[in-house]
């Protein structure tokens, strides 16, 4: 691990501050991640030493024995922690010490915070998608939701649609068993009533809202997720891709009328709650926001 190595000589050869910091984010094609800026604007506001680094596994032969040897040399190299994004979410759960109730339950992790030499492995994924929905879709219908995507992320939308309420809520992945998977899980904690497995896109008519929780969308994934036709002036739709900001799935929505939410603040309240587990320090989400939105439109 020459790139941990190196980050560790940069972050001793600065000057001495009051706390310093050394984490990253895990996981493929994320050259274009926003989370470095996230994290490192706000500990710059907070006088804090933080340094994010990218640790892109695609190029790894066997990738798990890379994510394994990876979370091993953070934790002999004293890091705070690590963001785990896409494939990795599901897959970190062997390597870990220890996992949070919330991360079990959801059965992802996308923050491991390392204390003591243990890796601890949360979902903070889960508390940014709740706060997207609170602010974006105050007073909406979630009597039927759609899900596009059954992976890490949405195994932590989905807890969050059925922890807000959603009355049934409908898992499509091009993947079924993944589907059926996180629909098992599902529902041992919400019942089988309220969680059901789309083996085809369900009609529109029955459909209050849609959830993307897909990489289709995102730059180098192209396209949209979902059949435009589909969607009707009624529809609340959720997109959890942030870069960029307005998907083509988003800009068609909202050209016929959808209510529609982007993936920013799913992005800066999970970033936020990330750092808090990383420093120690309580993280100004609305300064966060404000510069995520400014850095990300310019």
């Amino acid at each position: 691990m020459d790139q941990l190595a190196d980050n560790m000589t940069a972050m001793h050869s600065r000057r001495d501050s009051p706390s310093r910091f050394l984490t990253g984010l895990v996981g493929e094609g994320i050259a274009a991640s926003g989370s470095p800026f996230l994290h490192e604007s706000e500990a710059d506001a907070q006088g804090v030493r933080l340094i994010y680094s990218l640790y892109d596994l695609g190029g790894s032969g066997d990738r798990e024995e890379a994510l394994r040897a990876l979370l091993d040399s953070a934790k002999v190299m004293n890091f705070a922690g690590l963001n785990i994004t896409h494939p990795f979410k599901q897959q970190v759960l062997p390597f870990l010490d220890e996992v949070s109730i919330e991360a079990r339950q959801i059965g992802a992790v996308n923050t491991v915070a390392i204390r003591d030499g243990r890796a601890i492995g949360y979902n903070t994924d889960y508390l940014g998608f709740a706060e997207s929905m609170s602010r974006g879709l105050s007073g909406a219908r979630f009597d039927n939701v759609l899900q596009l995507g059954a992976g890490g992320a949405g195994a932590a939308t989905a807890h969050a649609l059925l922890k807000h309420g959603a009355g049934l809520l409908h898992i499509y992945d091009v993947d079924s068993g993944r589907a059926e998977a996180l629909a098992g899980t599902l529902t041992l904690s919400f019942g089988a009533n309220r969680v059901c497995v789309a083996h085809e896109l369900p009609c529109a008519e029955v459909i209050d809202g849609v959830v993307n929780a897909t990489p289709i969308g995102m730059v180098g994934h192209s396209g949209s997720p979902l059949p435009i036709g589909i969607l009707r002036p009624q529809m609340w739709i959720v997109d959890i891709v942030y870069f960029p900001l307005e998907t083509e799935l988003l800009r068609k929505a909202r050209a016929i009328g959808c209510r529609t939410v982007d993936g920013v603040t799913m992005v800066v309240f999970q970033a936020a709650a990330a750092f808090e587990l990383f420093t120690g320090q309580n993280a100004d989400r609305e300064r966060m926001l404000s510069g995520a939105l400014e850095h990300w439109k310019s």
